[in-house]
């Protein structure tokens, strides 16, 4: 989709951090943006922040997990712009911890806002790009967590990869229909991701404090915020994200990596596979199966 101009995009987790990024990219570049985020007081500051531009930006309070409210924020944007041609499916959260200190309440959580509003998105916008025939594309939100294990983030991990592999899946059922599908998959970013629990729902509420998880490790509450401060230290400004993400809109790349020095951990995942692919042709060369 060269031409984005006059286009109309949804970004979810539209707020702050990368989604706000690509709010403001998209609207550099004369796209129409709904804003859709949980936290009205986010969604405040962008329509202050529009509020004197030419840009045409709408908010939406919008809660991912909810079918019935994303059906109506798309049915707002199309009120607002016509057709929706971009969808961004950037909301998420995280929670750090080992498998074994995990709950029911951290996966559902987790998994419902990573993975279920994704899915929200898709099965909401699809349909409706399908339908107008002017061409559309996805962004859906990973990590490089969904290509690396991460020690410490596993529910945080295994959304990552579903997203990935979703991705993965859309850009073939899609191609043919006009359709571009890409997936963000950055490294260390500056964003509110450390902080996702003030978003998190009664009913999911943690049992335990596993906030200070993500930093996994010994010491005090002190050296865990230094810790925290040093990997921070050499996070990328989310808006270079944003300008990262409308590139691979306009030039069709699938994979968006924001942090390609985490290449060489892939490769070492994949000759992990390619080894092991190869003990177990031996196996069946010799078992005769």
């Amino acid at each position: 989709m060269k031409d984005v101009a006059g286009r109309t995009a949804f970004v979810t987790g539209g707020a702050s951090g990368m989604g706000l990024a690509m709010v403001r990219s998209f609207a550099a570049a004369g796209m129409n943006v709904a804003v859709a985020d949980i936290e009205q007081q986010a969604l405040d500051r962008v329509a202050a922040e529009f509020a004197g531009s030419n840009g045409a930006v709408i908010t939406i309070q919008l809660d991912v997990t909810d079918r019935a409210a994303m059906e109506r924020a798309a049915e707002a944007t199309e009120q607002a712009f016509g057709n929706v041609h971009v969808v961004c499916n950037n909301a998420g959260v995280a929670v750090g911890g080992n498998v074994d200190e995990m709950s029911y309440a951290d996966w559902d959580w987790v998994l419902g806002v990573n993975v279920d509003g994704v899915v929200n998105g898709v099965q909401t916008f699809t349909r409706r790009i399908e339908a107008h025939g002017e061409g559309g594309h996805f962004v859906n939100t990973a990590s490089m967590a969904g290509h690396i294990a991460v020690p410490g983030l596993s529910v945080y991990t295994a959304s990552k990869f579903a997203v990935v592999g979703l991705s993965e899946v859309m850009r073939n059922d899609l191609a043919a229909k006009g359709i571009g599908v890409s997936v963000l998959c950055p490294g260390v970013v500056r964003t509110n991701i450390f902080d996702s629990g003030r978003n998190r729902p009664e009913d999911l509420a943690a049992e335990t404090d596993t906030a200070a998880a993500l930093l996994r490790g010994e010491g005090d509450q002190a050296e865990q915020e230094a810790r925290m401060a040093q990997i921070l230290a050499g996070a990328l400004d989310a808006d270079v994200v944003g300008d990262m993400v409308l590139h691979a809109i306009q030039n069709d790349e699938f994979y968006i990596f924001t942090h390609p020095e985490i290449a060489e951990i892939t490769n070492a995942r994949y000759q992990d596979m390619q080894a092991a692919f190869a003990r177990w042709t031996e196996y069946r060369k010799t078992q005769g199966v």
